[in-house]
């Protein structure tokens, strides 16, 4: 045999001892050559940490008497596919620094935010804009609770008589809340 063969079998058999050591160690089992054949496939799959808020509705205080307080209670749908379905709320408003004001153009009126982790309540913690709550859990069993519990938490907004007597009357006060879920 020649030596150019030499070298060049040799140079073969290093390039494939390196492909075979590199070759990666997988899972999965491979059949064998016969009148049937049996393999096998680890399958592996994940989620990451997701919310959804829904149910939400808009909120209209129309014609509020100025010496009651205002007080809107809504009951929503929080979900969290966290192991223990828990999540956090922060609320902003669209005033100056996020503020829960409304607006009628040329005055601001101040509302307020509260939450419940529970349906039907009518009070529950003062959220303030841009800091998020305390974590909470959520019974929920469906992204939109259209099965299990038909809502998981309470939204209360409310205007005091101090801030509804500042108002002008027959002018509308607009404003926008935003609700972020986060999962813990």
């Amino acid at each position: 045999m020649s030596k150019n063969k030499l070298m060049s079998l040799a140079l073969a058999s290093v390039a494939f001892t390196g492909m075979v050591h590199s070759t990666p160690v997988l899972a999965a089992s491979q059949g064998t050559l016969g009148p049937t054949s049996s393999g096998s496939v680890s399958i592996t799959a994940s989620v990451p940490n997701r919310a959804r808020i829904s149910g939400l509705t808009d909120v209209s205080f129309l014609n509020q008497d100025p010496a009651t307080a205002a007080s809107a209670a809504q009951n929503v749908c929080v979900w969290s596919n966290t192991a223990t379905k828990a999540y956090t709320v922060t609320a902003s408003g669209n005033g100056t620094a996020n503020a829960f004001t409304l607006s009628n153009g040329s005055s601001t009126v101040p509302y307020s935010v509260a939450w419940a982790p529970s349906i039907n309540q009518t009070s529950g913690t003062a959220l303030t804009t841009g800091t998020a709550s305390a974590s909470l859990t959520s019974t929920a069993t469906n992204q939109t609770c259209a099965s299990g519990p038909a809502a998981s938490a309470s939204l209360i907004v409310g205007i005091s008589t101090t801030d509804l007597s500042t108002m002008s009357a027959g002018s509308n006060y607009l404003g926008t809340l935003t609700l972020l879920i986060t999962p813990q």
